[in-house]
């Protein structure tokens, strides 16, 4: 199963540019987006063979995920079922047979921090989620987590350290979550490697001098571990702010 995730940062804009062009030559089994910035009756997206799921923010032009999945799951939630987290649009949660699918978008600190301490509140509920799932079966979640987790994986991390998404407080979550029975599959099959990132600033030419930051992941439950075949980015594929990351699952 090949399983690709995107921050597109508004559907409506990348329709006009590549992105039917780079779903096609992706070709994967289950296509999970961030930040669709759009609501009901704003699109109409044909994706024959795809069943497709949304989830809007209440705020219209912010936020929002959805799924285009070939494989029908056998059942879908929207949120986290916490009131403070779930009128953003920041998760889509698929039950399959053999594991849970979440794609989700993660808060943003914000310039200054302003938004650091709901951040901190998020994550807790997130992993409490993650971890209710586990309950029954392993979780597989993907999407924009809005964090370098190590310094390794974004360009400039001393001149980075209080910036939102590689402040000491969301790396902390970050590690707390792999420690708590999560992979970071692309780190899993690619422990070093270096330059390796899915997001760049559209300022000072940031994306062609490859100055970026790892901020888009694919986490496996540990139960999983022996299905992962491959974990990858696709810096390659223009059209949004950040590029594709893909995992393939036996």
């Amino acid at each position: 199963m090949k399983l690709i995730s995107w921050n597109v940062n508004g559907l409506r804009a990348i329709l006009g540019k590549n992105f039917m062009q780079a779903f096609a030559d992706l070709d994967a089994d289950v296509f999970c987006l961030q930040e669709t910035k759009l609501q009901a009756g704003q699109h109409d997206l044909d994706l024959p063979g795809y069943h497709q799921f949304w989830n809007y923010a209440d705020k219209k032009g912010y936020s929002g995920t959805a799924i285009f999945t070939k494989v029908e799951p056998l059942s879908v939630r929207y949120g986290i079922g916490v009131d403070e987290h779930d009128h953003e649009g920041r998760v889509i949660t698929l039950e399959f047979a053999d594991f849970f699918l979440v794609t989700v978008y993660t808060p943003n600190s914000q310039r200054e921090l302003t938004r650091l301490d709901y951040r901190m509140t998020w994550e807790d509920a997130f992993l409490a989620y993650l971890k209710k799932l586990e309950e029954t079966k392993g979780v597989v979640f993907c999407g924009d987590l809005n964090v370098a987790h190590r310094a390794i994986d974004l360009k400039n991390p001393k001149s980075n350290t209080r910036n939102a998404g590689f402040t000491q407080e969301e790396r902390d979550k970050m590690t707390a979550l792999l420690d708590s029975g999560f992979i970071d599959t692309f780190r899993y099959f690619h422990p070093d490697q270096t330059d390796a990132y899915t997001w760049w600033s559209y300022m000072f030419h940031a994306r062609e001098k490859n100055v970026g930051w790892r901020i888009d992941y694919f986490i496996a439950s540990q139960t999983l571990r022996d299905r992962l075949v491959s974990a990858c980015i696709h810096p390659e594929i223009m059209g949004s702010d950040h590029c594709p990351v893909e995992l393939v699952m036996a």
